[in-house]
Parts: C-alpha cells; structure tokens; sequence
C-alpha cells in the first residue's frame, strides 16, 4: 500500500512518540518486531513506505494495534488548511471568515499549545523556553492533523523557522501565506491595541522589515501566497477559495 508524503510523517512521529513513551531505543524495537535499524530509522522519518505486514510487526511490540497506529489517517488529512504570516497579516479575521464559509473547524495552534501544557503561552517561554514551545506545537499539529475532518489552522508567525515543525505542516496542510507590506503589519497590530511591536523599539517598523525580509523565504514555501494588504476580508476569502478549488 502506497501512503501519501503526509501520512507517511504523522505514521513515523507516531511509531517514534509510542517508542519513547514505552522507553525503548530503536535497537531494541528493531529486534522486537524483526526488522532493520536502516528501515525504522527511515520510518519514524517519513521516508519509507512500510506495508501494513510491517506496520502490525512495528505495532505489536509498542502494545498498540494497526488500527490505532493508523487512526485518523485518511482522506480526511488532506483537507486541511494552514494560514501562516507575520502578526498582522490578518490570519486570525480571515481564519474566522474562511472557517465559517467552509464549515470547517478552526483551530488556533497556541491555543493547543496552551491546553497542552495547562499554561498561557507566556508561562510556557518564561519557565520552560522556547525548545519546551516547540516540542509542545510539534505534539499539538500531529494531534490536529489527525483529526478527522477538514479544518482551518492559524499558526505563529515564527513557526516557519523551526524547519521540522514547517516540514510537517507543509506535508500535512495546504499551507497559505497570507502577505502583507511591513507597514500594513504594523498598521492592524496598532489598532489592535498590541503595543508589544513598539514597546521601547526607535525603529519598530525597520525591525519588522528586517524580519519579513529574512523569513519571505521560507513563508515563499507556502503552496499559496495571497494579498491581504488593503482588502476587505471577505474579497480574501474568495480569492483563497477560488484559488483553493483550483487546485484540488
């Protein structure tokens, strides 16, 4: 059986996520099920393409079955939607806009983050730093992806940088770069009452042009990249719509 690319990662972070619960090294999971150091290693990567005789050996040693393993992992992963962009670059209205015209879910990943760790998001980075954030964004997006259903995700704007967490989104969602000039960004986080970008910054808006310059790159890896400066919601949501159908 041939999986897709996405399917192929959440079943490796999930054999690999079992593996460490139940303290076992790859070594000693390899000789449990009878298969190769090479091959586990490209599974729990996302890089083989296991056969479900392989899958049940995998499993049984992990105190799963092969349905639970593969719970979740249907068509329905393919349907998701990602809005990623700077702060400001309207993620949040047309996230709400976008969800309500599809009947989809929409899910905030902090706020996954935060219901995982029973904290706020300022608690996690004070106490626990940001390696803690990130391991927590990597637990919640594979739980969100295995959702069944479609769905809208709106997601930080630093998450980008973190290559691992961006590749399993990318594999997992069709990602949308939602984009907006530097000024346009400053602009909606002013009028939100955000003081944060300011606060004690001469050159607030020369700082968040060095930002988006560095990361246009990897937002650029984005399936889809809409304009959102100076445009209503509403037409934002027909233009992704459209360009959504399109490629299906």
């Amino acid at each position: 059986m041939h999986y897709s690319a996405h399917v192929l990662l959440e079943i490796g972070h999930r054999i690999r996520a079992r593996r460490q619960e139940r303290g076992l090294s790859q070594k000693a999971l390899c000789s449990a099920a009878g298969v190769s150091p090479r091959f586990l290693v490209q599974v729990e990567s996302g890089e083989a393409n296991p056969s479900i005789a392989r899958l049940a050996a995998l499993a049984e040693p992990l105190g799963v079955t092969l349905s639970a393993l593969l719970e979740g992992l249907g068509p329905n992963v393919e349907r998701k939607t990602a809005l990623v962009g700077l702060r400001g670059a309207g993620k949040s209205t047309i996230g709400a806009v976008l969800a309500d015209r599809t009947g989809c879910e929409l899910v905030v990943l902090d706020r996954e983050v935060e219901r995982l760790a029973g904290m706020s998001l300022a608690e996690v980075f004070e106490f626990h730093g940001v390696e803690r954030y990130r391991a927590l964004a990597r637990e919640a997006l594979a739980e969100i992806l295995a959702r069944p259903g479609d769905a809208v995700i709106e997601v930080g704007g630093s998450l980008v940088t973190d290559e691992e967490l961006y590749a399993r989104l990318r594999a997992g969602c069709r990602v949308v770069w939602l984009r907006a000039s530097p000024e346009e960004h400053l602009r909606r986080v002013r009028e939100q009452g955000d003081l944060r970008p300011m606060r004690g910054r001469s050159n607030a808006l020369g700082e968040l042009r060095e930002i988006l310059t560095a990361r246009e790159p990897l937002y650029g890896l984005a399936e889809l990249q809409i304009d959102t400066d100076a445009r209503p919601p509403e037409v934002v949501v027909r233009e992704l719509q459209a360009s959504l159908f399109r490629k299906v």
